[in-house]
């Protein structure tokens, strides 16, 4: 009987420490084969860096003269939030003429700005209607039909035989 005990407390115990070891995700750029620190700056081209590194997984919003290699690594312990422990931004940039890499610059995590978001609306002009108000609010204003065939001709207005 207490081996039975003591049997089922080990393998419980050592259940439960698995389930708390972290899970680790990979998302983004994957460095297979080369390495962006292996881009020469002056000697390397976009057909050269694209055919070592791959397609950039984003090139900059006003100049696609920059590409941008990105991953990140993230930590699952349990049931906790994801903690992100690793993030890696190679920016290479390139000449527009001869489109020979000019230089590469390498951020970390550790690089990275918070940005507090602006949570704020707009206010519209006017007020809000309910629900109620929108489906009766046309009731009394003269219908959807045109009163007359003088009306036919507004657009917006279908002609037709409505009010013959």
């Amino acid at each position: 009987m207490f081996r039975a005990l003591a049997f089922a407390v080990v393998v419980v115990g050592s259940l439960s420490l698995g389930a708390c070891a972290p899970i680790s995700t990979y998302s983004g750029f994957q460095t297979v084969e080369s390495d962006p620190k292996d881009v020469k700056v002056g000697q390397d081209t976009k057909s050269t860096v694209r055919g070592k590194l791959g397609s950039p997984s984003a090139t900059s919003t006003f100049d696609n003269n920059t590409w941008f290699y990105m991953n990140q690594i993230k930590e699952r312990v349990a049931f906790r939030k994801p903690t992100v422990i690793a993030r890696n931004v190679i920016a290479i940039a390139f000449d527009k003429d001869s489109e020979v890499v000019q230089s590469v610059h390498s951020y970390t995590l550790k690089d990275g700005k918070v940005i507090a978001y602006n949570d704020r609306e707009t206010p519209t002009r006017g007020r809000e209607m309910t629900i109620l108000e929108q489906m009766i609010g046309s009731v009394g204003h003269g219908g959807i039909l045109p009163r007359d065939q003088e009306d036919a001709g507004i657009p917006g207005n279908r002609p037709g035989d409505r009010r013959n």
